[in-house]
């Protein structure tokens, strides 16, 4: 209780103290605050310091006096009340009274020191020790939880620095298949990019290989470098995928287109860029036969005056023609590669920062540049589709000259085949034989048919080069420098670099705290503050 008694008046007649009497006889729970000593009648102030001192009566807490201002001193707004408590308590004869019995800092350290005794006295030490502790871990723990303190530019810089670092990290894991640093790479497959990067990289060149050509060529005898999957070996990557979309059921005559194509994209992309990508289109298998008569059809619209050879224009005309399913299986593939990049890039931002609401604030920042970066990658692209397609056939490849040899023996051995005959030996060994005379007759074809089997030839033996070269320019240019591991890669953008670009006023709409925040963690300092200073009192 606090008995709160004016100096200048009768202060043994004034009721509250009757009433603190009564309810605290012994005066262990009253504190007696006197106020107005400046009003005190002179010649009095002897009477009150020996009562304020406990000479007259003694009481368990005691006296103490503090001064006010009064109204005409509120009305003056130089007037400070602390500065003109301390001056009066110099002057005598106040200056008599102890410095635990004057004065408004007297008064809060007993009030202070009257609560930890309170306290001590009605809890037990352990307990009240373990209580303040345990709400002192859970105050610390929650303020952790908040991260680091963001409210000027260098710790908003500092902040967005420590996450380029995690984020880097992060990257550098996935591009070097550590996946065993983090757990993050167990819980989201789409963290592994190399991996994924690398099983998109295969399935692109299987389906280039199995499906980019309108036509099969034809084939004479055993190619070691054909361009469907021969029996008795593994599923390809592109059977993969067609046996997970149900297109495998070769009883199902119904569904005969919708079981032979596949489509150009396999993964699914994020909204926030869907519009610069291309759409999903339906590949479909190769033709089987009709590769001659079709090449015949070319060159008979295309023929000039030419004797025993044809137009190159010709050349260009059937690989493009050849190479028409080229154009959607290599966008499908870098827009696959680059949604693979883009949902790494928001999943890896969401761990770096913990906090989903900056992760998108940093995306949002990003996201014009990284656009263009995959805006990049899909006109290299388009690019290398031009060269091929449509630029001058060319290739210093040795191996052009190589098939085309390859293709002529054999179209001779397929033909030779068709008059062998078997010679045994007495010791029961045999070996096919072909008479020089039926050899001569395999040429015997007449200038259209001549002309149209060397095209197919050519063609093929010049395909085979110029698709093996596209498959790794699309997927080194393309897919790796653009959007992977190069220097113009879009992981590279959020960067130290980066960080130090921004402008006062975007650190703080991107790693700035919300006023919400704010409080909280000032609540937070505050309660922490106050529950230290409460454990060392009870100490």
């Amino acid at each position: 209780m606090l008995a709160v008694v004016p100096a200048n008046v009768d202060i043994a007649t004034q009721e509250i103290i009757e009433m603190a009497r009564e309810l605290d006889s012994d005066g262990l729970r009253t504190l007696r605050i006197l106020t107005k000593p400046d009003l005190v009648d002179k010649g009095a102030e002897e009477k009150i310091i020996d009562m304020v001192e406990g000479k007259q009566e003694s009481q368990e807490l005691g006296w103490v006096v503090v001064r006010n201002l009064g109204q005409k001193d509120l009305q003056d707004s130089s007037k400070n009340r602390d500065i003109e408590e301390q001056s009066f308590g110099h002057s005598p004869p106040w200056n008599r009274l102890s410095k635990d019995n004057f004065g408004i800092e007297a008064l809060r350290a007993r009030l202070q020191a009257l609560l930890a005794s309170n306290v001590r006295r009605e809890f037990p030490s352990a307990s009240t020790t373990l209580m303040f502790s345990k709400r002192l871990k859970a105050c610390k723990k929650a303020l952790e939880s908040m991260g680091e303190e963001r409210e000027s530019i260098e710790q908003q810089s500092k902040y967005l620095l420590e996450i380029v670092s995690k984020f880097k990290q992060m990257t550098e894991n996935a591009l070097q298949t550590n996946y065993g640093s983090q757990d993050a790479f167990d819980d989201e497959p789409d963290l592994r990019l190399a991996t994924v990067v690398a099983n998109r990289n295969a399935l692109f060149s299987d389906e280039v290989s199995t499906r980019g050509h309108t036509f099969t060529f034809m084939s004479h005898d055993h190619d070691d470098d054909s361009d469907a999957p021969r029996s008795g070996k593994a599923v390809s990557p592109t059977s993969s995928v067609r046996a997970e979309t149900g297109h495998l059921n070769d009883d199902d005559d119904d569904n005969e287109d919708e079981r032979n194509s596949i489509p150009s994209r396999k993964v699914k992309s994020c909204s926030d860029i869907e519009d610069i990508l291309h759409d999903c289109i339906p590949i479909q298998d190769s033709q089987t036969k009709g590769i001659l008569a079709w090449i015949e059809n070319i060159y008979r619209q295309s023929r000039g005056f030419e004797i025993g050879t044809f137009n190159s224009s010709i050349l260009s005309s059937v690989f493009k023609k050849q190479s028409a399913k080229w154009p959607s299986l290599a966008e499908g593939y870098v827009c696959d590669i680059i949604s693979m990049v883009h949902n790494f890039i928001k999943k890896a931002l969401i761990l770096s920062c913990g906090d989903k609401a900056l992760s998108q604030n940093i995306l949002s920042f990003l996201l014009d540049d990284l656009i263009e970066k995959y805006r990049q990658a899909l006109s290299t692209t388009n690019f290398l589709l031009r060269i091929e397609r449509e630029g001058t056939p060319m290739t210093q490849n040795h191996y052009l000259n190589s098939n085309l040899q390859k293709c002529r023996q054999e179209r001779i051995s397929s033909e030779a085949k068709k008059s062998c005959f078997s010679v045994k030996y007495e010791n029961g060994s045999a070996v096919e034989c072909v008479k020089l005379t039926d050899l001569t007759q395999i040429h015997h074809t007449n200038n259209l048919q001549h002309t149209v089997e060397d095209i197919h030839d050519i063609l093929k033996s010049y395909y085979k080069v110029a698709r093996k070269r596209f498959i790794d320019n699309v997927c080194m240019q393309a897919a790796d420098f653009y959007l992977v591991t190069g220097p113009e890669a879009p992981m590279n953008l959020f960067s130290p670099s980066w960080v130090y670009t921004l402008s006062p006023e975007q650190l703080e709409n991107i790693a700035g705290e919300e006023a919400s925040v704010r409080r909280k963690r000032k609540q937070l300092k505050r309660q922490i503050r106050d529950l230290e200073i409460g454990r060392k009192i009870l100490l």
